[in-house]
């Protein structure tokens, strides 16, 4: 089917004498004829990454290509280094299946050969069909039995691990470890489709670095999930080094686009079987949603450097009250004209109750270090002398910073 598809793109190509693009619905790049004469750095960065940036994909989807039957001429965008083209959208049965791109440079396409390019189209639309038809089932199969992994099922489990061996979509059944790539929404925005596709293409662009064939990848509605199967990760590549590389690419993916405030990777611990990943995926994820809620960890945080967070992440919603683990330091969390105290207080806490240490670490007097303590101790309710009371303390401000009671530096 490919074969077919660039001996199609090749005959229009020559025809209009200008090179052209094939990308599918979701701009992914599909085959492309030779390229001669006026190139962009987009049309340049397309061909050798094999798919195109969210912020030309939300340029595009600006200029109306997703809702078009008929040809558009787009206009030159000099920010994304992007001359005028022409893009012809791609439909079977008024089923939109991809585009062909052209440039439109200086000497401009005429109508004719636009006419000459719509011609082709039902030869094109149905070669791409096939091309997705069986492109669309492949990765259905693969993204299915990966859903099944992250599920409790057993048996489903069990069906899931046989479909990938015999599919061969993965080497073999080895260790397995799972990333958790969240992308937290700006302030008054909703993740959208652009943010999305952006997501997956860290993600693919993670799996090439890796190894296909040692990788799986699924893309949920805020997050995505990358499980390391066996090979690299359990040597050539260590979880960490592609949490690296996934948390690299999704900055690059995700820049400029104003719903993705930031992004953040989980990293669950290693299991010893592809049958286990439902048990990393699970620790990767509450990794992501610790670090979505606390900033101060980093953009990649393992679970297994999570400390107390690894208990409290597990807490049911309804009981992640500060206030429940120790009353008295509810109204402190309550008045930020007391977040001074409670900074002091979790620094003290920290360091093992060392005085000395605490007024280094906030550069503070060791006398109104102390009186801080004393007004802690008057306002709480609590004694600092007693281990249980300073359990509870320090307990209820990492469940304050979790759920965004007590923010730190606010």
């Amino acid at each position: 089917m490919r074969m077919e598809l660039q001996r199609l793109v090749d005959r229009v190509a020559a025809r209009v004498k200008r090179p052209a693009l094939i990308e599918d619905r979701r701009q992914r790049v599909v085959v492309y004829s030779e390229h001669t004469g006026v190139i962009d750095g987009v049309r340049r960065s397309s061909i050798l990454r094999r798919h195109t940036t969210p912020e030309v994909i939300a340029w595009a989807r600006e200029n109306g290509i997703m809702e078009a039957r008929q040809p558009v001429r787009t206009p030159a965008c000099p920010e994304l280094d992007l001359l005028p083209r022409v893009c012809v959208p791609i439909r079977h049965q008024d089923l939109l299946l991809g585009f062909v791109w052209f440039i439109d440079e200086a000497a401009g396409m005429t109508d004719e050969d636009i006419s000459t390019v719509t011609e082709a189209m039902p030869d094109l639309s149905l070669a791409l069909y096939r091309e997705n038809l069986l492109g669309e089932l492949t990765s259905q199969r693969e993204a299915e039995a990966t859903r099944t992994l992250l599920v409790e099922s057993p048996e489903a489990r069990c069906e899931a691990v046989r479909s990938l061996l015999t599919d061969g979509v993965v080497a073999c059944d080895g260790e397995v470890t799972a990333l958790v790539a969240h992308l937290v929404a700006a302030p008054e925005e909703v993740l959208d489709d652009v943010a999305r596709i952006a997501l997956e293409h860290a993600l693919v662009a993670t799996r090439q670095w890796v190894g296909s064939r040692e990788t799986l990848h699924l893309v949920r509605h805020d997050h995505g999930v990358l499980l390391l199967c066996g090979g690299r990760s359990t040597g050539r590549v260590a979880a960490a080094d592609a949490a690296a590389h996934l948390g690299a690419a999704l900055r690059g993916a995700t820049r400029g686009l104003p719903s993705v405030a930031r992004t953040v990777v989980g990293v669950g611990e290693r299991r010893r079987r592809l049958y286990d990943s439902v048990l990393s995926y699970q620790e990767a994820f509450q990794a992501a949603r610790v670090a979505v809620q606390l900033p101060a960890l980093g953009a990649i945080v393992p679970w297994s450097e999570l400390g107390i967070y690894r208990l409290l992440s597990g807490v049911d919603a309804r009981h992640l009250d500060a206030a429940r683990v120790h009353p008295g330091l509810g109204g402190l969390l309550a008045d930020e004209a007391h977040q001074v105290l409670l900074e002091t207080l979790e620094a003290y806490l920290d360091l093992a109750g060392n005085a000395h240490a605490t007024a280094e670490r906030l550069r503070l007097h060791r006398t109104t270090l102390y009186y801080r303590l004393q007004r802690v101790e008057l306002l709480a309710g609590t004694d600092l002398k007693d281990g249980n009371e300073r359990l509870c303390l320090h307990l209820a401000l990492k469940l304050g910073r979790l759920t965004g009671q007590y923010q730190p530096g606010r």
